[in-house]
C-alpha cells in the first residue's frame, strides 16, 4: 500500500522508498527510512498535501512523494 493511500490517524511501517536519490536523501535526512513508523497527522482537501510524524519530527509531502512511499499499515 502506498502512503498516499492512508487517511488522517494512520499508523504505518516504511516498506520501501521508490524515488530518486534526491528525494530519497532529503526523506532519510527526516528520518524518513525503511523500517521508520509514522503516523498521519493531517490531509490537505482532495490529498495534495500530507503531514506525517517520524521519531518526534512533522514532515509535509506532496501527494507525489506520498505514492513513491510503500508502507504497510498497522
Amino acid at each position: 500500500m502506498k502512503l498516499s493511500e492512508l487517511d488522517k490517524g494512520d499508523r504505518a511501517i516504511i516498506k520501501k522508498i521508490d524515488s530518486s536519490e534526491d528525494l530519497k536523501t532529503r526523506l532519510a535526512s527526516f528520518g524518513v527510512v525503511r523500517g521508520s513508523e509514522l503516523s498521519v497527522e493531517a490531509c490537505s482537501i482532495g490529498k495534495q498535501t500530507m503531514e506525517i510524524m517520524v521519531d518526534d519530527t512533522l514532515i509535509g509531502l506532496r501527494a507525489e512523494e506520498a505514492k513513491e512511499i510503500e508502507v504497510e499499515k498497522l
